[in-house]
């Protein structure tokens, strides 16, 4: 199956990315998303995508996780991903299985695709934390 997103833009920097099953504003300008915002975003995506398939195969349930993703860019050109550092906060586990999700994220970091291509160019470090509401 071909992955296939469109592009149009203005004149300028502007312009909409759309997807099967959805779009997004592209620019600079506030609400619009830059082109480092869209690789972040879309590990995040993949990460979470990822780990739930291995909860849902353990039959664990967490109430949430939320990413924070932050890259460096090397100062030389072109100015790839020099680290990307993720920080994952699961919300509401049960205590006993938090042994088991960490496990499930480090799976998740090794076969998550988006993780693993970024892999290729950057330093890549995984956290993850747990918070009960």
């Amino acid at each position: 199956m071909a992955l296939k997103v469109k592009m149009a833009f203005d004149g300028g920097y502007d312009g909409i990315l759309t997807a099967k099953k959805g779009s997004a504003r592209i620019g600079g300008d506030e609400g619009s998303l830059a082109p480092y915002d869209m690789i972040l975003g879309g590990l995040g995506a993949c990460l979470k995508h990822t780990l739930q398939t291995i909860l849902d195969k353990k039959r664990i349930e967490i109430g949430g996780v939320n990413f924070e993703i932050e890259g460096e860019k090397r100062s030389s050109s072109p100015t790839t991903l020099k680290e990307v550092v993720v920080e994952a906060t699961v919300s509401n586990a049960k205590q006993e299985d938090e042994a088991n999700i960490e496990k499930a994220f480090e799976i998740a970091t090794r076969h998550c695709s988006v993780y693993q291509t970024l892999a290729e160019v950057a330093l890549m470090r995984a956290n993850i934390r747990f918070r009960q509401s």
